[in-house]
């Protein structure tokens, strides 16, 4: 079954698809890690890709990067083939996550301008100022991001993963090491990238209340198949639970329970 849905923040009736994923598959050995699953994510639609660990959710997040490569299935990001056309489809898409960390003995700037050389960004040095004023990093220009804060170092990933203004933004759990204030505002950044610029985004979190507050949708990921698809603040009534947080407890101990309603 093809997941799809529109975005319920930005107000569109109709959106594009951005991603496309259909019967993606991956197998270690005899393990299989992702068990043909297919969604999409839409233009300015935040989907939130959930699960326990070993769910597959990284493993999903590696084969849209291109970094794995799929034993089956097709992955489309704003319409090209990653396996046909991985150059075009790539350079659509970016990546944040709080292990994917910039190099700590540059500097902010000398970081940002050094990956949008590697992403090609156009009229990149007069581009700078408006980046950093954007993320609020005018004050650390000069600053080796190694010295920075966790909120300081989340805020340099997501301008490094914008700066290239993809179609798909990739993010695994880009505020796990931030405090609630720091949290928050980050969620309201993303937020503004799926409303203000249509990005779509798919963004992995095991913070369940974040889930609920800024996902328009989620996908509950469980021994590599999709299990449960839709609305985060209406899915877990429809299985019988209180809430978003109750409902991940249940597919990570007793999935069998819900594939049986």
């Amino acid at each position: 079954m093809l997941y799809t849905g529109l975005a319920r923040h930005s107000g569109m009736h109709m959106t594009e698809a951005i991603l496309e994923v259909t019967r993606l598959a991956k197998m270690y050995d005899q393990a299989l890690a992702v068990d043909a699953i297919s969604f999409s994510v839409h233009r300015g639609e935040i989907v939130g890709l959930l699960g326990p660990n070993g769910a597959g959710k990284t493993t999903t997040l590696n084969m849209l990067l291109g970094v794995l490569e799929p034993t089956a299935g097709t992955i489309r990001i704003a319409g090209f083939d990653v396996h046909k056309e991985r150059s075009r489809a790539l350079a659509r898409t970016n990546f944040a996550a709080i292990y994917a960390q910039v190099p700590g003995n540059l500097t902010v700037f000398q970081n940002l301008y050094i990956f949008g050389l590697l992403y090609g960004v156009a009229d990149l040095r007069a581009r700078m100022p408006g980046l950093l004023h954007e993320f609020e990093l005018d004050a650390f220009r000069n600053t080796k991001c190694g010295l920075l804060s966790s909120g300081e170092q989340t805020r340099v990933h997501l301008a490094k993963a914008t700066m290239n203004r993809p179609r798909l933004l990739l993010l695994d759990e880009p505020t796990a090491s931030l405090d609630p204030s720091a949290a928050r505002i980050i969620r309201e950044k993303i937020r503004s990238f799926a409303t203000d610029d249509g990005m779509g985004v798919l963004w992995t979190s095991h913070n369940m209340h974040e889930v609920e507050a800024v996902c328009d949708r989620v996908l509950f990921l469980s021994h590599g198949k999709v299990l449960l698809a839709g609305d985060p603040r209406t899915l877990p009534q429809a299985h019988g639970k209180q809430n978003l947080e109750e409902l991940f407890i249940t597919v990570a101990r007793e999935p069998l329970s819900l594939e049986l309603e």
